[in-house]
């Protein structure tokens, strides 16, 4: 159990694990201030989803190139950053059309349709950032 939680590891299941701890934290912070911004300074839910996204993000990156993926296709942290924010991007674009639906066609409480999202979202964002940018390419 250890040699999951310490040291660099590019076995997929250790990084989905690490990533699964990793999003958790991101979706409480990103969750949160969905309900924060919303609910205690009346900000649209869907601009709220899209802020408390970005907080998950760079949350999310932080912890992933720190913990979760040891290698990355690219030298550059700007230029990763950008790459992973790119995925982050496509992942806020499904989150803002997922709970769109939910909410706004099925009348969904927008909460609940966050929670409908992140699953989706959350696979997406893994192995997006996974095969795209943090698996070394080999030849």
């Amino acid at each position: 159990m250890l040699q999951v939680l310490k040291g660099g590891s590019d076995n997929t299941f250790v990084q989905l694990f690490r990533y699964v701890l990793v999003g958790g934290l991101a979706f409480v912070i990103d969750y949160g201030s969905l309900f924060v911004l919303t609910e205690s300074f009346g900000v649209n839910y869907l601009l709220s989803a899209a802020i408390a996204f970005i907080l998950g993000l760079l949350v999310n990156y932080l912890l992933s190139t720190i913990w979760v993926f040891t290698d990355s296709r690219l030298n550059n942290k700007m230029a990763e950053f950008t790459v992973f924010a790119v995925i982050g991007l496509v992942g806020l674009v499904l989150n803002e059309v997922i709970m769109y639906i939910c909410s706004d066609i099925l009348n969904i409480h927008y909460m609940v349709s966050k929670l409908c999202s992140t699953g989706m979202v959350f696979f997406w964002n893994f192995f997006g950032r996974k095969f795209i940018l943090f698996t070394k390419t080999k030849y």
